[in-house]
Protein backbone atom coordinates (compact mmCIF):
# COMPACT_ATOMS: atom_id res chain seq x y z
CA UNK A 1 0.00 0.00 0.00
CA UNK A 2 2.71 2.58 1.20
CA UNK A 3 4.54 1.85 -2.47
CA UNK A 4 0.94 2.63 -4.24
CA UNK A 5 -0.02 5.88 -2.24
CA UNK A 6 3.63 6.97 -2.79
CA UNK A 7 4.02 6.28 -6.80
CA UNK A 8 0.50 8.23 -6.90
CA UNK A 9 2.14 11.20 -5.00
CA UNK A 10 5.29 10.85 -7.53
CA UNK A 11 2.63 10.70 -10.34
CA UNK A 12 0.80 14.09 -9.36
CA UNK A 13 3.75 15.59 -8.68
CA UNK A 14 5.37 15.12 -11.86
CA UNK A 15 2.60 16.69 -13.41
CA UNK A 16 2.95 20.11 -11.56
CA UNK A 17 5.55 22.53 -12.56
CA UNK A 18 8.76 22.54 -10.73
CA UNK A 19 7.95 26.13 -9.04
CA UNK A 20 5.00 24.43 -7.42
CA UNK A 21 5.83 21.16 -6.46
CA UNK A 22 7.04 22.35 -2.89
CA UNK A 23 3.75 23.41 -2.14
CA UNK A 24 1.50 20.33 -3.73
CA UNK A 25 3.59 18.71 -1.89
CA UNK A 26 2.95 19.84 1.16
CA UNK A 27 -0.90 19.78 0.53
CA UNK A 28 -0.44 15.67 -0.29
CA UNK A 29 1.33 14.88 3.29
CA UNK A 30 0.49 11.05 3.67
CA UNK A 31 0.84 9.29 6.89
CA UNK A 32 2.71 6.21 5.29
CA UNK A 33 2.20 4.32 8.86
CA UNK A 34 -1.40 4.32 9.23
CA UNK A 35 -2.64 4.38 5.71
CA UNK A 36 -6.30 2.92 6.22
CA UNK A 37 -8.29 2.35 2.92
CA UNK A 38 -11.52 1.51 4.89
CA UNK A 39 -11.35 5.18 6.14
CA UNK A 40 -13.54 8.10 3.94
CA UNK A 41 -10.56 10.25 4.51
CA UNK A 42 -8.63 8.06 1.59
CA UNK A 43 -9.32 9.75 -2.17
CA UNK A 44 -8.95 7.94 -5.04
CA UNK A 45 -6.49 8.94 -7.48
CA UNK A 46 -8.95 11.28 -9.74
CA UNK A 47 -9.30 13.08 -6.31
CA UNK A 48 -6.05 13.16 -5.76
CA UNK A 49 -5.42 14.24 -9.34
CA UNK A 50 -7.92 17.30 -8.74
CA UNK A 51 -6.25 18.41 -5.29
CA UNK A 52 -3.00 18.45 -7.53
CA UNK A 53 -5.19 20.91 -10.30
CA UNK A 54 -5.87 23.12 -7.61
CA UNK A 55 -2.71 23.33 -5.87
CA UNK A 56 -1.36 24.39 -9.65
CA UNK A 57 -3.88 26.89 -9.83
CA UNK A 58 -3.56 28.38 -6.42
CA UNK A 59 0.08 28.91 -7.09
CA UNK A 60 0.07 31.33 -9.89
CA UNK A 61 2.26 34.33 -10.83
CA UNK A 62 -0.72 36.43 -10.73
CA UNK A 63 -1.33 35.11 -6.71
CA UNK A 64 2.30 36.52 -6.13
CA UNK A 65 1.25 40.19 -7.61
CA UNK A 66 -2.03 40.44 -5.63
CA UNK A 67 0.68 39.18 -2.37
CA UNK A 68 2.76 41.60 -2.83
CA UNK A 69 0.44 44.43 -3.67
CA UNK A 70 -2.18 43.99 -1.61
CA UNK A 71 -4.77 42.92 -3.27
CA UNK A 72 -7.81 40.44 -2.01
CA UNK A 73 -9.52 38.53 -4.63
CA UNK A 74 -10.25 35.11 -5.39
CA UNK A 75 -13.52 36.00 -7.66
CA UNK A 76 -13.29 35.58 -11.35
CA UNK A 77 -13.42 38.78 -12.17
CA UNK A 78 -10.41 39.36 -9.83
CA UNK A 79 -8.62 37.11 -11.16
CA UNK A 80 -9.49 38.48 -14.95
CA UNK A 81 -8.37 41.75 -13.56
CA UNK A 82 -5.03 40.02 -12.01
CA UNK A 83 -4.39 38.64 -15.59
CA UNK A 84 -4.70 42.17 -17.43
CA UNK A 85 -2.46 43.63 -15.01
CA UNK A 86 0.42 40.68 -15.63
CA UNK A 87 -0.57 41.30 -19.77
CA UNK A 88 -0.03 45.32 -19.22
CA UNK A 89 2.85 45.79 -16.74
CA UNK A 90 6.12 44.73 -19.50
CA UNK A 91 4.79 47.29 -22.15
CA UNK A 92 4.45 51.03 -22.04
CA UNK A 93 0.77 51.20 -23.55
CA UNK A 94 -1.37 53.82 -22.01
CA UNK A 95 -3.67 51.80 -19.08
CA UNK A 96 -7.33 52.83 -18.51
CA UNK A 97 -8.46 51.84 -15.31
CA UNK A 98 -12.42 51.85 -15.11
CA UNK A 99 -14.57 51.22 -11.94
CA UNK A 100 -16.78 52.66 -8.96
CA UNK A 101 -15.24 54.68 -6.48
CA UNK A 102 -13.58 52.56 -3.82
CA UNK A 103 -12.56 49.86 -6.09
CA UNK A 104 -8.78 49.83 -5.80
CA UNK A 105 -7.76 51.64 -8.99
CA UNK A 106 -4.74 53.32 -7.24
CA UNK A 107 -3.63 49.99 -5.87
CA UNK A 108 -3.97 48.56 -9.20
CA UNK A 109 -2.15 51.18 -11.11
CA UNK A 110 0.90 50.72 -7.96
CA UNK A 111 0.98 46.89 -9.05
CA UNK A 112 1.42 47.62 -12.73
CA UNK A 113 4.33 49.88 -11.92
CA UNK A 114 5.66 47.43 -9.67
CA UNK A 115 5.27 44.41 -12.14
CA UNK A 116 6.85 46.51 -15.40
CA UNK A 117 10.15 47.33 -16.25
CA UNK A 118 9.86 51.14 -13.91
CA UNK A 119 9.78 49.65 -11.39
CA UNK A 120 12.61 51.45 -9.95
CA UNK A 121 11.71 54.70 -11.19
CA UNK A 122 9.20 56.74 -9.38
CA UNK A 123 5.34 56.83 -9.06
CA UNK A 124 3.99 59.65 -9.63
CA UNK A 125 0.54 60.21 -8.78
CA UNK A 126 -2.44 63.13 -9.67
CA UNK A 127 -5.78 63.76 -8.65
CA UNK A 128 -7.26 66.24 -11.02
CA UNK A 129 -10.36 66.08 -9.70
CA UNK A 130 -9.12 67.90 -6.41
CA UNK A 131 -7.76 71.22 -7.78
CA UNK A 132 -8.68 73.64 -10.04
CA UNK A 133 -7.84 73.96 -13.81
CA UNK A 134 -5.09 76.41 -13.15
CA UNK A 135 -3.24 74.60 -10.16
CA UNK A 136 -3.77 71.23 -11.87
CA UNK A 137 -1.72 72.86 -15.42
CA UNK A 138 0.93 74.08 -12.73
CA UNK A 139 1.03 70.39 -10.63
CA UNK A 140 1.36 68.77 -14.49
CA UNK A 141 3.96 70.38 -16.32
CA UNK A 142 5.42 72.76 -13.33
CA UNK A 143 6.32 76.53 -14.19
CA UNK A 144 9.25 79.05 -14.35
CA UNK A 145 10.39 81.48 -11.92
CA UNK A 146 7.37 84.55 -12.22
CA UNK A 147 4.82 82.41 -13.95
CA UNK A 148 2.66 83.97 -11.55
CA UNK A 149 2.08 85.95 -8.32
CA UNK A 150 4.26 83.68 -6.05
CA UNK A 151 5.88 82.07 -8.07
CA UNK A 152 9.46 82.74 -6.99
CA UNK A 153 11.56 79.85 -8.62
CA UNK A 154 11.48 77.02 -10.74
CA UNK A 155 9.05 74.14 -10.24
CA UNK A 156 8.99 70.66 -11.63
CA UNK A 157 5.55 69.85 -12.46
CA UNK A 158 4.33 65.92 -12.19
CA UNK A 159 5.18 64.58 -15.81
CA UNK A 160 9.15 65.49 -14.76
CA UNK A 161 9.27 63.96 -11.56
CA UNK A 162 7.55 60.39 -13.32
CA UNK A 163 10.43 60.79 -16.24
CA UNK A 164 11.70 57.13 -16.83
CA UNK A 165 8.42 56.10 -14.32
CA UNK A 166 4.73 56.45 -14.01
CA UNK A 167 2.78 58.85 -14.08
CA UNK A 168 -1.09 58.19 -12.36
CA UNK A 169 -3.82 60.62 -13.35
CA UNK A 170 -7.05 60.00 -10.80
CA UNK A 171 -10.12 61.26 -11.88
CA UNK A 172 -9.38 62.06 -15.62
CA UNK A 173 -12.32 62.60 -16.30
CA UNK A 174 -13.02 65.69 -14.28
CA UNK A 175 -10.62 67.50 -16.30
CA UNK A 176 -12.20 70.64 -18.79
CA UNK A 177 -11.32 70.75 -22.09
CA UNK A 178 -8.91 72.91 -21.98
CA UNK A 179 -6.54 70.87 -19.89
CA UNK A 180 -7.83 68.20 -21.83
CA UNK A 181 -6.22 69.78 -25.20
CA UNK A 182 -3.29 70.35 -23.43
CA UNK A 183 -3.02 66.53 -21.99
CA UNK A 184 -3.56 65.46 -25.57
CA UNK A 185 -0.72 67.52 -26.50
CA UNK A 186 1.61 66.03 -24.12
CA UNK A 187 0.74 62.69 -24.66
CA UNK A 188 1.31 62.56 -28.44
CA UNK A 189 4.75 64.29 -28.57
CA UNK A 190 6.10 63.57 -24.71
CA UNK A 191 7.17 66.94 -24.40
CA UNK A 192 5.74 70.09 -22.86
CA UNK A 193 6.69 73.51 -21.95
CA UNK A 194 6.42 74.92 -17.57
CA UNK A 195 3.96 76.96 -17.01
CA UNK A 196 5.59 80.63 -18.42
CA UNK A 197 8.69 79.05 -20.35
CA UNK A 198 9.58 78.64 -23.78
CA UNK A 199 11.68 75.38 -23.61
CA UNK A 200 10.43 72.05 -24.34
CA UNK A 201 10.74 69.54 -21.81
CA UNK A 202 11.00 65.36 -23.14
CA UNK A 203 9.84 62.74 -20.66
CA UNK A 204 9.71 59.29 -20.42
CA UNK A 205 6.47 58.48 -19.04
CA UNK A 206 3.98 55.56 -18.63
CA UNK A 207 0.48 57.24 -18.23
CA UNK A 208 -2.10 55.21 -16.27
CA UNK A 209 -5.44 57.33 -16.36
CA UNK A 210 -8.67 56.05 -13.77
CA UNK A 211 -12.19 57.19 -13.90
CA UNK A 212 -15.41 56.19 -12.26
CA UNK A 213 -17.18 58.26 -15.02
CA UNK A 214 -18.41 56.94 -18.13
CA UNK A 215 -16.15 58.44 -20.73
CA UNK A 216 -18.37 57.11 -23.79
CA UNK A 217 -21.30 58.85 -22.50
CA UNK A 218 -19.24 61.98 -21.84
CA UNK A 219 -17.79 61.64 -25.39
CA UNK A 220 -20.89 61.39 -26.30
CA UNK A 221 -22.26 64.86 -24.92
CA UNK A 222 -19.20 66.70 -25.72
CA UNK A 223 -17.78 67.02 -22.24
CA UNK A 224 -14.89 64.41 -23.13
CA UNK A 225 -12.87 64.55 -26.22
CA UNK A 226 -13.35 61.96 -28.21
CA UNK A 227 -9.34 61.76 -29.26
CA UNK A 228 -7.88 62.26 -25.77
CA UNK A 229 -10.37 59.31 -24.71
CA UNK A 230 -8.88 56.63 -28.20
CA UNK A 231 -5.29 58.25 -26.51
CA UNK A 232 -6.14 56.75 -23.03
CA UNK A 233 -8.45 53.85 -24.24
CA UNK A 234 -5.35 51.49 -25.34
CA UNK A 235 -5.55 49.43 -22.58
CA UNK A 236 -8.74 49.60 -20.47
CA UNK A 237 -9.28 47.27 -16.88
CA UNK A 238 -12.54 47.25 -15.71
CA UNK A 239 -12.39 46.75 -11.90
CA UNK A 240 -15.85 44.90 -10.54
CA UNK A 241 -17.82 46.50 -7.64
CA UNK A 242 -17.49 44.72 -4.66
CA UNK A 243 -20.96 43.79 -4.34
CA UNK A 244 -20.31 41.78 -7.79
CA UNK A 245 -17.52 39.39 -6.02
CA UNK A 246 -19.03 38.53 -2.68
CA UNK A 247 -16.77 35.64 -1.90
CA UNK A 248 -13.80 38.36 -1.83
CA UNK A 249 -15.80 39.99 1.34
CA UNK A 250 -14.73 38.11 4.16
CA UNK A 251 -11.01 37.48 3.02
CA UNK A 252 -10.96 41.20 2.60
CA UNK A 253 -12.59 41.77 6.17
CA UNK A 254 -9.90 39.49 7.63
CA UNK A 255 -7.19 41.74 6.06
CA UNK A 256 -8.67 45.00 7.62
CA UNK A 257 -9.03 42.95 10.63
CA UNK A 258 -5.46 42.12 10.66
CA UNK A 259 -4.10 45.53 10.31
CA UNK A 260 -6.49 47.46 12.32
CA UNK A 261 -5.95 44.96 15.16
CA UNK A 262 -2.42 45.48 15.13
CA UNK A 263 -2.38 49.37 14.74
CA UNK A 264 -4.67 49.39 18.02
CA UNK A 265 -2.86 46.89 19.63
CA UNK A 266 -5.53 44.65 19.54
CA UNK A 267 -5.22 40.62 20.14
CA UNK A 268 -7.83 37.93 18.98
CA UNK A 269 -10.60 40.34 16.84
CA UNK A 270 -12.50 38.19 14.79
CA UNK A 271 -16.12 38.60 13.06
CA UNK A 272 -19.12 36.61 14.54
CA UNK A 273 -21.23 34.79 12.47
CA UNK A 274 -24.57 37.00 12.24
CA UNK A 275 -21.43 39.79 12.22
CA UNK A 276 -20.31 37.59 8.42
CA UNK A 277 -23.62 37.68 7.62
CA UNK A 278 -24.65 41.22 8.01
CA UNK A 279 -21.15 41.59 5.71
CA UNK A 280 -22.17 40.13 2.85
CA UNK A 281 -26.00 40.72 2.41
CA UNK A 282 -25.15 44.41 2.51
CA UNK A 283 -24.91 46.30 -1.34
CA UNK A 284 -21.50 48.41 -0.54
CA UNK A 285 -22.17 51.44 -2.46
CA UNK A 286 -18.57 52.76 -1.29
CA UNK A 287 -17.40 49.57 -2.25
CA UNK A 288 -14.12 47.95 -0.71
CA UNK A 289 -13.39 51.74 0.85
CA UNK A 290 -16.45 51.23 2.61
CA UNK A 291 -15.67 47.82 3.97
CA UNK A 292 -12.17 49.05 5.15
CA UNK A 293 -13.45 52.14 7.15
CA UNK A 294 -16.50 49.81 8.58
CA UNK A 295 -13.73 47.30 10.16
CA UNK A 296 -11.93 49.80 11.02
CA UNK A 297 -14.66 50.98 13.22
CA UNK A 298 -15.71 47.88 14.50
CA UNK A 299 -12.16 47.02 15.46
CA UNK A 300 -12.27 50.11 17.73
CA UNK A 301 -15.74 49.44 19.34
CA UNK A 302 -14.96 45.56 20.13
CA UNK A 303 -14.82 44.51 23.82
CA UNK A 304 -11.93 42.08 25.46
CA UNK A 305 -13.64 38.79 23.98
CA UNK A 306 -12.41 40.16 20.78
CA UNK A 307 -15.58 38.86 18.98
CA UNK A 308 -17.32 41.53 16.25
CA UNK A 309 -21.21 41.50 16.67
CA UNK A 310 -24.27 43.36 15.11
CA UNK A 311 -23.39 46.09 17.23
CA UNK A 312 -20.47 46.87 16.44
CA UNK A 313 -21.14 47.89 12.50
CA UNK A 314 -23.20 50.72 11.47
CA UNK A 315 -26.57 51.33 10.69
CA UNK A 316 -26.74 51.23 7.74
CA UNK A 317 -25.85 47.36 7.75
CA UNK A 318 -28.97 46.99 9.90
CA UNK A 319 -30.95 47.52 6.91
CA UNK A 320 -33.83 45.51 4.97
CA UNK A 321 -31.26 43.79 2.97
CA UNK A 322 -29.40 42.71 6.33
CA UNK A 323 -30.15 40.37 8.81
CA UNK A 324 -31.88 41.42 12.35
CA UNK A 325 -33.19 45.03 9.71
CA UNK A 326 -36.22 46.20 8.72
CA UNK A 327 -37.65 48.33 6.17
CA UNK A 328 -38.10 51.73 8.01
CA UNK A 329 -34.33 51.58 8.34
CA UNK A 330 -34.94 51.80 12.06
CA UNK A 331 -32.17 49.72 13.97
CA UNK A 332 -33.72 47.38 16.48
CA UNK A 333 -32.01 45.16 19.14
CA UNK A 334 -30.82 41.62 17.54
CA UNK A 335 -32.86 39.00 18.56
CA UNK A 336 -31.09 36.82 21.82
CA UNK A 337 -29.60 33.27 20.48
CA UNK A 338 -30.13 30.41 21.81
CA UNK A 339 -27.04 28.94 23.70
CA UNK A 340 -26.55 26.61 20.80
CA UNK A 341 -26.72 29.69 18.37
CA UNK A 342 -23.97 31.00 20.39
CA UNK A 343 -21.39 28.28 20.56
CA UNK A 344 -21.74 27.37 16.62
CA UNK A 345 -21.15 31.45 16.08
CA UNK A 346 -18.23 30.74 18.01
CA UNK A 347 -16.80 28.04 16.51
CA UNK A 348 -17.42 29.55 13.13
CA UNK A 349 -15.25 32.27 14.23
CA UNK A 350 -12.38 30.16 15.12
CA UNK A 351 -12.33 27.80 12.37
CA UNK A 352 -12.40 31.21 10.35
CA UNK A 353 -9.72 32.69 12.45
CA UNK A 354 -6.88 29.66 12.11
CA UNK A 355 -7.94 29.42 8.45
CA UNK A 356 -7.13 32.97 8.09
CA UNK A 357 -3.43 32.69 10.28
CA UNK A 358 -2.91 29.47 8.16
CA UNK A 359 -3.52 31.26 4.97
CA UNK A 360 -6.04 28.15 4.40
CA UNK A 361 -3.96 25.38 5.37
CA UNK A 362 -5.72 22.94 5.92
CA UNK A 363 -3.49 20.98 8.45
CA UNK A 364 -2.52 23.44 10.31
CA UNK A 365 -5.03 25.09 11.04
CA UNK A 366 -6.71 21.77 12.38
CA UNK A 367 -4.26 21.13 14.58
CA UNK A 368 -4.08 24.87 15.96
CA UNK A 369 -8.01 23.85 17.30
CA UNK A 370 -6.92 20.56 18.60
CA UNK A 371 -8.89 18.86 15.85
CA UNK A 372 -7.98 16.07 12.95
CA UNK A 373 -8.39 17.13 9.23
CA UNK A 374 -11.19 15.03 9.00
CA UNK A 375 -13.30 16.70 11.61
CA UNK A 376 -12.39 20.02 10.66
CA UNK A 377 -13.53 18.85 7.13
CA UNK A 378 -17.22 18.19 8.81
CA UNK A 379 -17.27 21.34 10.69
CA UNK A 380 -16.13 23.10 7.41
CA UNK A 381 -18.70 21.86 5.24
CA UNK A 382 -21.39 22.26 8.25
CA UNK A 383 -21.10 26.17 8.06
CA UNK A 384 -19.94 25.95 4.10
CA UNK A 385 -16.54 26.96 4.59
CA UNK A 386 -13.72 26.84 1.72
CA UNK A 387 -10.05 26.65 2.49
CA UNK A 388 -9.74 28.36 -0.69
CA UNK A 389 -10.94 31.46 0.25
CA UNK A 390 -8.36 31.79 2.62
CA UNK A 391 -5.27 31.53 0.43
CA UNK A 392 -5.42 35.17 -0.88
CA UNK A 393 -3.56 36.75 2.24
CA UNK A 394 -3.38 40.83 2.27
CA UNK A 395 0.41 41.48 2.33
Amino acid sequence: MKNIVTTIIIFVLLMIPLSCRANAYNDCIVDEENIDMSQSGFMPISSTLSIASTSYNIYRPTDELVRCEGITGSSESMRLVFTRILQAAPSSATVLLLGESGTGKELVAHAIHKASGRKEHPFISLNCAALPDTLVESELFGHERGAFTGATGIRRGRFELADSGTLFLDEVGELSLTMQAKLLRVIQERSFERLGGMESVQVDVRLIAATNRNLEHMVQEGSFRSDLYYRLNVFPIQLPPLRERQEDILPLAACFIQRYSEANEKKGVRLSLSAMEMLQRYPWPGNVRELENVIERAVLLVNQEGLILPLHLPPMLHSANCPNGNRSGNISRPAMLSLQERLDEMEHAYIVEALTHFQGHLGKAADALGLTERMMALRMKKYGISYKTFRHPCA
